[in-house]
């Protein structure tokens, strides 16, 4: 993979709580400056956390850069949140089956990426899953029966969304559709956030939720680095990956679920059966945007991971690593390891 993109370094195994702890400083920080972080937690039922380099006279203008990008998240999370009643998608998803729905254009847009992420994920991403996906909650550890499943499939498909651009109101095609934004919004959240913070003359930034993550610049001559915890071992990281300039997204099953009769039940839901997606166990998606990385982490849970690597592979902007039922540790093409040439020493 070409250093012009990711910057990606070599791959160890190294041990850390979180992915967000192992997003470590790699050189000393130059002197009159610092770095200005801080984290929020319960926006988007996450964490915020955003970080960014500032020169002395430039700390306050730093500090007023990070409430507002707190502010536009605390937005989106208002616009877009299916536990909000007020929301705009909890209004479409009140209305839109017996009517237009006048919606806000930022709404709009999304709505038409979440259906471009449908298409080049072949329907493994697909926001219509909340028409089943709505029954389960991992908290109470409820889920639906296979009955109450199989009544509501039927209104899982993003071809239900008509969207038309001339009056901006989005419809349902049929009664029973729900649609929800959680497998898209964060992302959409850590690239506004970032680009807050670029309009803002900051050039060295961190903006973090929950598993999706963006970084601009580095950390002064050194990569920022991230970890790709064990699926079962919170404590442990089993890869880290050196990156500038880009964005990633780690899903996992083990992050919103419950265990009932040796099943693990949890928040990626296949959309096509309406169950818990099983096919990988963790994915890691590595792309330009936060948006586009969040929206393509899940498919390998649907696809399973031949046929996800087979689409990121296609996507020439896109990396994936990915962690299957049995152990394996899976990259796509940018991220293999070179082959060795015969007859020379490994470095060291």
């Amino acid at each position: 993979m070409s250093s012009s993109r990711h910057s990606i370094g070599p791959l160890r195994t190294r041990a850390a709580l979180a992915v967000l702890s192992a997003l470590i400083s790699l050189s000393a920080a130059p002197a009159q400056a610092a770095w200005v972080s801080r984290a929020v937690d319960g926006i988007m039922g996450t964490r915020i956390y955003v970080e960014l380099w500032a020169e002395e006279e430039d700390r306050a203008r730093g500090e007023q850069a990070i409430d507002a990008v707190m502010d536009e998240m605390r937005h989106i999370d208002e616009t877009m949140s299916v536990y909000k009643p007020t929301s705009e998608v909890s209004q479409v998803n009140a209305l839109a089956a017996q009517q237009p729905v006048k919606i806000s254009p930022e709404l709009f847009g999304l709505l038409n990426t979440a259906i471009e992420y449908s298409r080049i994920t072949e329907g493994a991403f697909d926001i219509t899953y909340a028409s089943v996906g709505y029954m389960y909650d991992f908290r109470a550890r409820q889920r639906p029966s296979e009955q109450q499943i199989q009544a509501a499939l039927p209104a899982v498909n993003y071809r239900h969304l008509l969207l038309d651009a001339a009056s901006g109101t989005v419809r349902f095609s049929q009664p029973g559709v729900r649609i929800d934004l959680g497998g898209i919004a964060k992302g959409y959240a850590v690239d506004r956030g970032i680009e807050i913070l670029q309009a803002r003359g900051f050039t060295h930034a961190l903006v973090n939720a929950g598993g999706d993550s963006r970084v601009i610049g580095d950390r002064f001559g050194k990569a920022w680095i991230i970890g790709i915890r064990h699926p079962d071992h919170p404590d442990q990281v089993i890869i880290r990956l050196p990156l500038t300039n880009t964005a990633f997204s780690t899903s996992g099953d083990y992050e919103r679920y419950f265990d009932e009769d040796g099943v693990r039940y949890h928040h990626i839901i296949d959309p096509h059966t309406g169950h818990s997606a099983s096919k990988v166990r963790s994915a890691t998606v590595i792309a330009p945007t936060a948006t586009r990385t969040d929206g393509l982490s899940k498919t390998a849970f649907v696809l399973g991971p031949e046929e996800a690597m087979r689409i990121y592979n296609r996507l020439g902007d896109v990396d994936a690593v990915l962690v299957t039922p049995d152990g394996r540790v899976l990259y796509s093409k940018g991220l293999e390891p070179a082959p060795a040439v015969p007859g020379k020493r490994a470095s060291p």
